[in-house]
């Protein structure tokens, strides 16, 4: 019995501090006030990055929408940096009033497009924002980035959100989307710490994110290791929620497995890279920021942190029951269960809060396999290229 409790005892604690940590930010996301930022008419040049591998069937579209802001058309370009397209979509890209940069690798990864592009560009950018080759900005997106960079900030997420939820992986992705937003970039910044980035719907300092590109050795996540590098240096990164970039949501179990597969592998190797670094500069340093950012990189996925509880709670509850064992483990798995849905709730926004929704949760548990699935696939996985293809939706 000793042996049973010492093994119940180490999931308590798995589980448990996952759950605090998750737990105590989305409490905090409920307290987000949104930093006003007010235009002082200081107009900056903005290079709008959107790199792409093989994404003939939205870019188009992408490069026709990015062309409609509400900011001075001589104040930002747009600019394609286009892997491996097909020749009719690049003539179509050539008859727009838009930047067209073809690229080619015998690996391809979007830090090497975005170098590439960067390298070859001679206008004086002051911003960068980085889009996916299926992302739509807001209209007044640069507007608003743009108020950022005037007061100073070096680094802006914007919000991204789901550009379509029509079927139930769609549904679920989006649903995950805003509960990180919730967590890791409302959740942080209530609490002073600075927001995770996500990849696309961003922006930096032009020279400074190119400066810093160069150093950029990821194949997978390469989001993951600037944003290290910015923290580590003690820079700040700000969010914006109501800065929107719609992005495309998943359609199918594959896809769900592999996108996350790719992410998993990239945070595990980034933690494994970065913690006793970032171990040394909180204790010598006081630099939180750096600190947090290594530990949300061990943090299980939310859904599978949430079957897990449900699962292996479940598992433990009954065996206390069944040998008698000291009630105080059934309460605190109770405690954790509770505290896991809470998280969850607190982050889901209210508009999810409907019929399509409860229905998409029937896939859920299939998500959780998927995503068990990816973990014994993990390894090397952020040594290789894995392109989320992406396409019209319905």
């Amino acid at each position: 019995m000793i042996l049973f409790n010492l093994i119940e005892t180490v999931f308590l604690l798995l589980f448990g501090l996952a759950t605090l940590y998750i737990f105590v930010f989305s409490i905090a996301g409920l307290f987000y006030k949104q930093p006003t930022f007010i235009s002082k008419g200081k107009l900056k040049k903005i290079a709008v990055l959107i790199p792409g591998y093989k994404e003939d069937e939205v870019i188009i579209e992408v490069a026709n929408s990015a062309l409609l802001q509400d900011y001075p058309s001589n104040l930002f370009d747009v600019i394609i940096i286009a892997d491996s397209f097909l020749e009719e979509t690049l003539q179509e890209l050539r008859a727009l009033p838009i930047k067209l940069i073809e690229v080619s690798f015998d690996k391809s990864t979007k830090s090497k497009a975005l170098n590439k592009a960067m390298a070859s560009l001679n206008e004086n950018y002051e911003i960068a924002v980085i889009l996916d080759a299926d992302n739509l900005m807001a209209r007044d997106f640069l507007g608003k980035i743009n108020a950022v960079f005037e007061h100073g900030y070096i680094a802006v997420q914007g919000h991204r959100t789901a550009k379509n939820t029509n079927n139930s992986w769609a549904i679920l992705d989006a649903v995950s989307e805003e509960i990180n937003n919730h967590i890791f970039r409302k959740g942080h910044i209530a609490l002073g710490l600075s927001s995770a980035i996500i990849g696309s719907g961003m922006a930096f300092k032009y020279d400074y994110f190119k400066s810093l590109m160069s150093t950029v050795t990821a194949v997978g996540g390469f989001d993951k290791e600037i944003e290290l590098k910015m923290l580590k240096a003690g820079h700040r990164i700000i969010y914006l929620d109501d800065a929107l970039v719609y992005d495309e949501k998943i359609q199918k179990a594959d896809v769900f497995g592999n996108q996350r597969r790719r992410w998993l592998s990239a945070q595990l190797h980034y933690f494994r890279k970065d913690f006793l670094n970032a171990l040394k500069d909180l204790l010598l340093k006081g630099n939180i920021d750096y600190f947090d950012k290594a530990i949300q990189f061990i943090q299980p996925p939310r859904v599978l942190l949430l079957g897990g509880v449900i699962v292996f709670g479940g598992l433990f509850v009954v065996s206390n029951y069944l040998f008698d064992n000291d009630i105080i483990f059934t309460y605190s798995w109770g405690i954790i269960a509770i505290a896991c849905v809470l998280s969850f709730l607190f982050s889901i926004p209210k508009s999810f809060y409907n019929l399509k929704t409860l229905q998409a949760l029937l896939s859920l548990p299939k998500g959780m396999l998927m995503m068990l699935l990816s973990l014994l696939k993990i390894k090397g996985a952020n040594k290789k290229f894995i392109h989320t293809k992406h396409g019209t939706t319905i």
